[in-house]
């Protein structure tokens, strides 16, 4: 792939990267609810004391952690740098 360098210094692919990580809104990522929290009683379900039920299922089972929460939809990407 050719790269051309801008007045910058920077090749066309690294001016495209700067801009698609700035705009329209710095990187990549977003936390977005999954529930609906348009009301008090969706507060109270998410927060106190609604949490108190997922927790106290989680410590007599470990094992509903991913049923409860995030856990099943998260990856961690480890890297040196190389790839």
């Amino acid at each position: 792939m050719e790269t051309n360098k801008t007045e910058s210094g920077h090749s066309d692919l690294d001016e495209a990267a700067l801009y698609f990580h700035k705009h329209p809104t710095p990187g990549k990522l977003e936390i977005q609810a999954t529930k609906p929290l348009g009301n008090q009683r969706d507060l109270a379900l998410a927060y106190s004391p609604g949490v108190a039920a997922p927790c106290l299922a989680i410590k007599d089972d470990p094992a509903t952690a991913a049923d409860y929460t995030s856990r099943a939809n998260l990856v961690a990407v480890i890297s040196n740098g190389s790839a």
